[in-house]
């Protein structure tokens, strides 16, 4: 596997000021595949002093310039598309055709919708005797996790650029292969030197260096709450802007009167898709206790289909292993049934995890109230709708979920009263254009179309 040795700095490779290093695990088969440089607050300095000398030109730059640079990127990424499906099933461990499919296929999509968005955005409207213009903010530091390593690079980087924004990227470090293949399409893209700059590192060094430098005007991160609220606080501290796509525990709640079979397949579906490693998974299936039993048996029927090794790949490492196994432990001892999979490891090698569904569990339990960020299903009993909606909402998070009835009114009128940033009726396709984000602890802000756009402006009034 073939990865840099160096930063990407001000349009150039550049040895990195430390001699430290990562290493980079397949998670399949636990061989290091690569190293990159573990950035310091050095090389963290070096890139936010390139990214602040280019952006008065880039924000200069006329939309319309800005746009053909994005389809330009789009067509880097889509000319890559199979090294970049390839790398992230070496690196993450996400089974091939969905690395081609989602990992790879979807940011391409994303990058081209704000190639568009950008030639056509309103920066500035008219309003009484006033013009008001919408600027961007400057430079950003974007820190993204490992769970789809592109897709969140480029849900960050597009809009950014599509401001007029300039960027300093730390990804995570358990995918740092896919942020540098996604830097050398940058340059096939003609990007301006500065404009775009990736430093690898450890989220304690580089990122925290990244989220406390002066010359960073707004941090966007994805990643786990509990850093999310330490970045939140360096920023606060700073008077920083922030945009924070955190944790979820999104309820998949099924009415009365529902395609059952249709809303527990599809369920199990969301969960397992990526080994559950999605912060927007529908993770609590919540079913009306008159159907209950039925179900528990279409979910553990269902389950059967992802079979370890082939459709559900490894957890990203030994941690989110050990972290996931543990959780399922926690569920047995506070009760819940086991009807599918189980703590133990299901291969010998690899930091795999058995695709698990629960029953009989209970809003109080840890299973239910805390992201476990694996394959892991809880399923609720509910006795009425407003019995559906208090759990469906009883937990800190506020990030997706779905609801199916019997009609889409009916789903609707529920969906309403759920505080969840994002839910899909009766199946709803994802639609890269819908802004994403969460209520309450699942973050700040939203990624995606003109809501993601306009998190990289400011506004300015001018009164005539």
């Amino acid at each position: 596997m073939r990865a840099h040795d160096e930063m990407y700095i001000d349009g150039a490779w550049r040895p990195a000021a430390g001699r430290d290093t990562i290493a980079v695990v397949n998670p399949a088969d636990e061989r290091v595949i690569a190293r990159v440089p573990a950035g310091t607050a050095e090389d963290v300095d070096a890139a936010v002093r390139a990214a602040r000398a280019a952006f008065p030109a880039w924000a200069a730059t006329p939309p319309a310039e800005r746009a053909a640079r994005l389809t330009a990127l789009a067509d880097a990424l889509a000319a890559r598309k199979d090294t970049l499906a390839e790398t992230i099933t070496a690196e993450l461990g996400s089974p091939l055709p969905l690395s081609q499919m989602v990992h790879a296929g979807v940011p391409v999509l994303v990058a081209a919708s704000y190639a568009e968005l950008a030639a056509r955005y309103a920066f500035e409207e008219r309003i009484g005797n006033s013009t008001v213009l919408l600027e961007p903010v400057g430079v950003v530091g974007a820190i993204t996790p490992w769970n789809y390593p592109l897709h969140q690079i480029v849900a960050k980087v597009a809009p950014a650029l599509a401001a007029g924004c300039t960027l300093v990227l730390k990804p995570a470090e358990d995918t740092p292969l896919t942020a540098q293949l996604f830097a050398e399409a940058t340059e096939a893209a003609g990007l301006p030197p500065g404009v775009f700059n990736l430093v690898t590192g450890l989220g304690p060094v580089a990122g925290q260096a990244l989220a406390e430098h002066e010359g960073v005007d707004l941090v966007s991160f994805t990643g786990s709450t509990a850093v999310g609220k330490r970045i939140g606080a360096i920023a606060g501290a700073a008077v920083k802007r922030v945009a924070l796509e955190l944790g979820g525990k999104s309820a998949n709640v099924i009415l009365p009167g529902a395609d059952l079979a249709k809303a527990v397949n599809v369920g199990i579906a969301n969960v397992m898709t990526n080994s559950g490693q999605t912060c927007s998974a529908w993770t609590r299936m919540l079913v009306d206790a008159e159907r209950y039993d039925e179900a528990v048996e279409l979910a553990a029927n269902a389950v059967t289909k992802y079979v370890v090794g082939e459709r559900v790949g490894p957890l990203v490492n030994a941690a989110q292993q050990a972290r996931v196994r543990g959780y399922i432990a926690r569920g047995v001892e506070e009760g819940a049934r086991l009807i599918a999979g189980g703590p133990d490891a299901p291969l010998e090698t690899g930091f795999y995890v058995s695709p698990t569904v629960f029953a009989d569990v209970t809003p109080d339990m840890t299973i239910a109230q805390e992201e476990i960020f694996g394959p892991v299903v809880s399923i609720l009993r509910y006795e009425d709708v407003d019995d559906a909606l208090r759990i469906a909402n009883d937990t800190v998070y506020g990030l997706a979920g779905a609801v199916w009835a019997a009609d889409d009114e009916e789903a609707v009128a529920f969906a309403r009263r759920m505080d969840t940033g994002q839910v899909d009726i009766n199946g709803g396709r994802f639609n890269p254009l819908a802004p994403f984000g969460g209520y309450k602890q699942s973050g700040v802000g939203r990624e995606l179309g003109p809501h993601g756009l306009a998190e990289y402006l400011q506004t300015k009034s001018l009164q005539f």
